[in-house]
């Protein structure tokens, strides 16, 4: 009889197990489901070691993904553009993207879905900046100058392009060239370039190390309060996976929205994933984080990017954003 009586809970032992696990059907290990039902419970997810993520950090050390059972593994990246490869080749599910290169990518074809806010512009974020001994003192100083971007044809270009427009001037009678911001002010020092399109915290940092000087806010006017980045999959990624998606979005937004109410919680995570140390956290010029998508400010961008000639046609931002969706 005992016999008997264990062998039956030895069975129902094991078809627990089985249940709670959910065996997958291709003979997959159990784990690679979420205990939420998730198509995935471990996504990575590629970020520089800039402020704009912050959220992200937020979301983790908050226990924001742990409490949608998701696991999220931040990679570090160099920028947008250089993740496009892992996010389509899947070594990444999502990424950190700027707005400009998204629509940029979109409008040759690539099938990619904006999938949650991460930065927008504030006053004094992304500065033109100079030497402090150099003659050049307005944006009109510029004609026939080299300034220095991240990145060619990207949001650089294109900020730097509405303020030249206010000068009077256009981007031919400019020349710009590529360099990492941690690279630019030394190369400015060295006289390699006239002046730099600078963010944080290297604005901060070359101010105090170097004294260089600001001659222009470029998010003013046209590019006022502009969308800067957000967070971007495949297509093929946000439709086989609804609910680990749904989750991402649930729990960046509550992350979002307390790194928009309390700069304090910024400061504290950007010594853990940038080489910004405390004091220069509390004294860096911050943009804000904008809690959900919204199609009206985004199509800014891509607005801007039409007249100044980045895309050939127009773009319908709402074709590019990823619904949040109950998963």
């Amino acid at each position: 009889m005992n016999r008997i009586v264990r062998c039956r809970a030895l069975v129902l032992g094991v078809s627990a197990t089985l249940l709670f696990a959910g065996c997958g059907g291709n003979g997959e290990p159990a784990g690679s489901t979420g205990g939420n039902g998730l198509e995935k419970s471990t996504i990575r997810v590629g970020a520089m070691p800039i402020p704009d993520p912050a959220s992200l950090y937020i979301a983790i050390s908050k226990g924001f993904f742990k409490e949608e059972g998701l696991t999220v593994e931040p990679v570090p990246i160099t920028g947008g553009a250089a993740a496009v490869p892992q996010i389509k080749n899947g070594q990444l599910d999502i990424t950190q993207n700027n707005y400009v290169s998204t629509f940029l990518a979109v409008s040759t074809g690539e099938k990619f879905k904006l999938v949650a806010d991460m930065y927008q512009a504030g006053p004094n974020a992304y500065n033109i900046m100079v030497p402090k001994d150099s003659p050049i003192k307005t944006v009109e100083d510029l004609k026939g100058k080299t300034i220095l971007v991240n990145n060619l044809r990207n949001i650089a270009t294109l900020a730097v392009t509405t303020q030249l427009k206010v000068a009077g001037l256009t981007e031919k009678d400019v020349k710009f060239a590529e360099k990492p911001f941690p690279d630019m002010g030394n190369a400015l020092q060295a006289g390699q370039a006239d002046a730099g399109w600078i963010t944080e915290p290297f604005i901060t940092a070359n101010q105090s190390r170097l004294g260089f000087r600001k001659i222009a806010d470029t998010m003013t006017g046209q590019t006022e309060d502009l969308p800067i980045a957000g967070w971007m999959a495949t297509d093929e990624w946000v439709q086989k996976n609804p609910k680990t998606l749904a989750a991402f979005q649930r729990a960046i937004a509550k992350a979002q929205e307390l790194a928009s109410n309390n700069r304090k919680e910024i400061e504290a995570m950007l010594p853990t994933y940038t080489k910004i140390d405390a004091k220069t956290a509390s004294v860096i010029t911050l943009g804000t984080f904008p809690s959900a998508l919204t199609a009206n400010r985004l199509q800014k961008v891509a607005d801007l990017m039409l007249e100044y000639k980045y895309l050939k046609s127009p773009i319908d931002v709402k074709s590019v954003i990823a619904a949040p969706s109950d998963g």
